[in-house]
């Protein structure tokens, strides 16, 4: 089956890239051409809108920064969704807030197809190596017909209930992650200012009932400061950011998260926005701090 492919960036062009290797003929689309290019050269067939793909396939994955470029792209003047033929099956993996794939799910619904939020856990490499975690919303069937698909990325399908749930399972998912990140940070911070080496804190910390196995992943950035993006750090304040907006909506009060998201967001205006998402670490702790 043909599918289409939305969304080129860290994530989705070695999501597809991953599909292209299990020999699934791929449309591919990307605002910027160039990111396209390799997976031309695998045989993959470069659509110039994402009007374009809807026009070839049946089945249509986006992987998309921010819930308003997912909508400009299935909803828009060159959108997808008005081209796809009837009762064909949209994939989100887009990180997203729930009432946003709720949304998505009613409008495709009414446009006579079907919806999956279907998010991803990991980050550069898992997605590299075929390694990731779906986090899916949606009916079962749906989910059983695009299986195919998600094995050649991840290694687990998880489904964790109707539409929105995927997408509320990844929010509450990268919510944890920026949360455990700063106060990592904080404690790194701390721990040198008393003399501790970052080597000894890394090291005592990550292998102590409060250690995060995430951490170790991330501890050679973090002892090298080697920042090079796997999960650049303005995504992480935009999960944070749409945690905060759906615990507005739900009446919950998360006061953690709100201080954790203002430290991301002061961190991207120190310039840290394209490193990944541990460089928190350097505006916490700055190299040459003392």
């Amino acid at each position: 089956m043909k599918a289409g492919f939305i969304g080129l960036g860290i994530m989705g062009s070695r999501m597809a890239a991953n599909l292209q290797k299990a020999g699934f003929d791929l449309v591919v689309y990307n605002r910027t051409k160039e990111k396209a290019e390799e997976l031309v050269k695998g045989g993959a067939t470069l659509a110039n809108s994402p009007e374009e793909v809807g026009k070839q396939c049946r089945v249509v994955f986006t992987m998309l920064s921010t819930p308003e470029a997912v909508e400009e792209v299935a909803l828009g003047r060159d959108g997808f969704l008005k081209e796809l033929p009837g009762n064909s099956l949209w994939v989100d993996c887009s990180t997203v807030n729930p009432s946003f794939s709720q949304r998505m799910a009613q409008v495709a619904l009414k446009m006579g197809h079907r919806f999956l939020d279907a998010p991803v856990s990991g980050s550069l490499k898992p997605a590299q190596n075929g390694e990731l975690i779906f986090l899916i919303g949606g009916e079962a069937k749906d989910v059983d017909e695009v299986r195919p698909f998600l094995d050649a990325m991840g290694k687990a399908v998880n489904h964790v209930g109707p539409h929105g749930q995927g997408a509320s399972m990844k929010m509450v998912n990268n919510m944890l992650f920026g949360q455990v990140m700063v106060a990592f940070a904080e404690a790194l911070r701390l721990g040198t200012s008393l003399g501790i080496s970052e080597e000894t804190l890394c090291q005592t910390l990550m292998n102590s009932p409060g250690g995060a196995p995430f951490l170790k992943v991330k501890e050679q950035k973090l002892l090298t400061r080697d920042f090079s993006p796997e999960f650049p750090l303005e995504w992480m304040h935009k999960d944070l950011h749409l945690a905060s907006v759906t615990a507005y909506e739900k009446e919950v009060a998360l006061p953690a998260l709100q201080a954790a998201k203002e430290l991301f967001a002061m961190a991207k205006t120190a310039g840290l926005s394209e490193q990944d998402f541990s460089a928190v670490y350097e505006f916490i702790n700055p190299k040459n701090s003392k």
